[in-house]
């Protein structure tokens, strides 16, 4: 007999209390909306403000708690939903789902210019640089134009594969750099402007490993993606 989530949650609030808001929660796993400019985890530097740390003082509620791990990341400029697990088992479960590509994931992003199709697919590879190698792994990206605007788009994102800046790698492969891209794009190249990376993790589903139901999580885009949008 399967068993049923015992304290599945309603969408939050920020407090004092709790500052990140839960989009999701059951027995298993806890999705945050997270804000954009947070790291998920320390770097080498060991940052302590970060949102593995944040949750996890935030979210105890005393011993015998078992501890929250991230099931994925997402860069520290992105904003929106992310997977959480209670503990270590539950993250297995889960980071395998992600390895077997049975978790979907959709961005928002706002890109430069329009581009040449409402939608489509980029399958160029994209790497990741240790030292002066560069390791390059295959990557698939698929995209779906929302809207055109004079000079950029509001494009809804779905990586397929999960490497490391995959999303802001082929935009600007394709010469649409993600507004407010600094590392693979030069920001002076390009008249729009806007304080970090333009993408927002907005949705995410699963089928869970326990429960056996499909699991859809939404993020609303936020308030500073949003207003660029109305004010242009």
């Amino acid at each position: 007999m399967n068993k049923s989530p015992s304290n599945s949650l309603p969408p939050s609030t920020n407090t004092p209390r709790h500052p990140i808001k839960i989009l999701y929660e059951d027995d298993h796993y806890i999705v945050f909306d997270k804000p954009a400019g947070l790291l998920v985890i320390p770097t080498s530097k060991n940052e302590k403000r970060t949102l593995v740390n944040i949750v996890n003082q935030q979210y105890a509620a005393g011993e015998g708690t078992p501890k929250l791990h991230p099931c994925h990341r997402i860069d520290e400029d992105t904003s929106g939903a992310i997977i959480f697990a209670k503990g270590k088992s539950s993250q297995r479960m889960m980071m395998d789902l992600f390895k077997r590509r049975y978790v979907t994931k959709k961005y928002i992003a706002l890109v430069h210019g329009r581009l040449p199709s409402e939608k489509g697919e980029f399958r160029n590879p994209v790497y990741k640089q240790f030292g002066r190698k560069r390791v390059f792994s295959s990557a698939i990206t698929r995209y779906r134009v929302l809207s055109a605007k004079k000079q950029f788009s509001i494009v809804e994102v779905q990586p397929v594969t999960g490497r490391t800046n995959q999303i802001r790698i082929h935009f600007s492969q394709a010469g649409h750099p993600l507004l407010g891209e600094r590392k693979f794009a030069f920001a002076r190249d390009y008249a729009l402007k806007f304080r970090r990376t333009a993408l927002h993790a907005a949705s995410v589903e699963w089928k869970h490993p326990v429960y056996h139901r499909t699991v859809s999580v939404q993020s609303d885009l936020p308030k500073d993606m949003s207003e660029f949008i109305k004010g242009t």
